[in-house]
């Protein structure tokens, strides 16, 4: 008895972005399926944050074929709170008015800031815009969830918090995701499959449970960088 196979939530094939004379991805393939967990990593200029908002509908592609679901929402480093609405308001909008305060306060449940839905975006902390931002995206449900180093401007200790959470509520909700990062250690802990990209193509594809260790996969992802531990 044959079992299927689901089908990507994504797929990229052989896709093409230009600026100007500029390639900034070359024929780039990727694949991320429903409820899978993948890192971004690379250099500055790789072409990361090009793939991630072409996956999020907000740049176009000049070739090649880009299928993702249309259920999709994006976390970016900074929270993009609007300042003169409520934290609830800010996590409900363009939901519908009968349902958006209750699923609002829901999600601000799962993210532990349901005593704060109706606070001042200014009053909160780092951490708890970016928990904020988080509940707004998954408020939705999205078929895929795109995080563009949302943890960055946060300090070591509200961006370990911030994994476990992102850890649970993944799981939970099981969206396809696409982490662009910077920082390796934080892309093992958190994914399925970690990819290198260089030079707007991808370098290569690791499975996070197929490594040795987390320390060789660590090592190898840092050389694939061109960093050289001391």
């Amino acid at each position: 008895m044959s079992v299927a196979v689901e089908a990507p939530a994504v797929r990229a094939a052989k896709i093409v972005r230009r600026y100007g004379e500029r390639t900034v991805l070359h024929e780039l393939d990727l694949e991320i399926r429903r409820g899978e967990f993948v890192a971004l990593i690379g250099k500055s200029g790789c072409g990361k944050t090009t793939l991630l908002r072409a996956l999020a509908g907000l740049d176009l592609v000049d070739g090649g074929g880009l299928t993702v679901p249309a259920a999709s929402t994006v976390v970016f480093q900074e929270h993009r709170l609007l300042p003169w609405w409520k934290v609830w308001r800010n996590v409900a909008i363009n939901l519908p008015r009968g349902t958006a305060r209750s699923r609002a306060q829901a999600a601000l449940d799962e993210v532990g800031l349901s005593d704060h839905a109706d606070a001042w975006p200014v009053t909160l902390s780092g951490g708890e815009a970016q928990r904020v931002a988080l509940a707004r995206a998954l408020v939705r449900e999205p078929e895929l969830l795109l995080l563009d180093e949302p943890f960055a401007a946060l300090d070591a200790l509200t961006r370990i918090k911030m994994h476990g959470l992102v850890r649970n509520l993944i799981s939970r909700h099981r969206p396809a995701v696409l982490l662009v990062t910077h920082d390796v250690d934080e892309a093992i802990s958190l994914a399925d499959r970690v990819v290198t990209m260089r030079e707007g193509r991808i370098a290569a594809d690791h499975r996070v449970a197929d490594a040795p260790s987390p320390a060789s996969l660590r090592t190898q992802l840092l050389a694939e960088l061109g960093v050289v531990e001391q």
